[in-house]
């Protein structure tokens, strides 16, 4: 009885590592016969798991939604993993999680061994809080997710950058978070190309149970194969205000350096570089900028380099020239008070 339950827990664990599993693959990975994996599916169903069956081309055994959550088998690495990113939930930008990712992670604490305490307890994570309310529905974040992980086609209810709604036909591949927001890397099937969609614009269509129910699909390949480089080289242009200065740096140090996810960073030489900034207005922009700690040119207004307009160059170039005089009359010398003199 004991061999059977710890290869049940064996199996419940395999299929919570992946979407899908073929019955050769599991009872290689278990060390048993296509026929005891058939039992001990049938077992797990006994107790309530809902194990489900795909038995057209190329499928398998999945572990599908149920009425509870089954206990989940996680391996040291998984655990501490689990453990330091509820840590840090309260700073993802997803609405309503901080109370809950906080006792999830003590009903964690209680039942983790010494040893991966001790590990956790080591990490230095400090949480701060972001500047702007979280705006992603945790309820989206998991539908899209799970579209990702099972290879779903997801089909939203969509808002545009200039507030236009649209419906899309989605070949979900990755979510990345990016500055203070998610994004979707996709495939559009109506479009057929490539697209970045912000999750907190999105209203996915699911079925009652909160599930896609779109087919499946076979995944393409991101161009360049780096979601997060895929998704920086999409959004570092989606702000109204977009600017262009010269800095007296390597491109390395300002890369590092400055703050924002929305400026691309081009090497004019091993000590200088092109900076294209995409800020709200002018006053945000020059107050990233004067972050850099190096010397810095705003470029022509007629260059109009990637995109930067004249009259963005003219307003970056005034509001420095108003911030240098509100700190010049910071810094100049106080009129000493008269000097009291005795009466005669």
């Amino acid at each position: 009885m004991l061999e059977t339950s710890a290869r049940l827990l064996r199996l419940l664990s395999l299929l919570q590592a992946r979407p899908e599993w073929t019955g050769p693959e599991l009872a290689e990975r278990m060390g048993v016969t296509t026929r005891t994996v058939r039992r001990d599916v049938d077992k797990l169903r006994g107790l309530d798991y809902p194990v489900e069956v795909d038995f057209g081309p190329g499928g398998g055994y999945r572990l599908g939604a149920g009425a509870a959550l089954p206990p989940l088998l996680l391996d040291d690495d998984e655990a501490v993993a689990v453990a330091v990113t509820l840590r840090t939930a309260a700073g993802t930008g997803v609405a309503g999680t901080g109370e809950t990712a906080l006792a999830a992670l003590v009903k964690l604490e209680r039942i983790l061994p010494a040893r991966l305490r001790h590990r956790i307890a080591a990490m230095p994570v400090a949480i701060v809080a972001p500047r702007v309310a979280a705006s992603v529905d945790p309820a989206v974040l998991a539908a899209v997710g799970g579209a990702c992980r099972d290879r779903r086609v997801l089909e939203i209810d969509y808002t545009d950058r200039d507030g236009t709604p649209t419906r899309r036909r989605l070949e979900p591949i990755h979510l990345v978070a990016w500055g203070r927001r998610w994004y979707l890397v996709a495939w559009d099937r109506d479009r057929e190309d490539w697209r970045t969609l912000r999750v907190d614009r999105m209203t996915p269509r699911l079925a009652p149970d909160g599930l896609p129910t779109g087919p499946r699909f076979t995944p393409r390949e991101i161009p360049g194969g780096d979601p997060a480089a895929f998704v920086a080289g999409r959004v570092a242009d989606v702000r109204p205000f977009r600017c262009v200065v010269r800095v007296a740096a390597p491109a390395e140090q300002v890369r590092a350096t400055i703050w924002t996810d929305q400026v691309r960073v081009e090497a004019l030489g091993t000590q200088e570089c092109r900076v294209t900034l995409s800020a709200d207005d002018a006053r945000s922009a020059a107050l990233i900028l004067t972050g850099l700690d190096a010397d810095f040119v705003v470029e022509s207004p007629e260059t109009e380099r990637s995109g930067a307009r004249p009259s963005d160059q003219r307003a970056l170039i005034e509001e420095f020239r108003r911030v240098a005089a509100r700190f010049t009359r910071a810094t100049a010398q106080p009129t000493a008070p008269p000097t009291s003199q005795p009466i005669p």
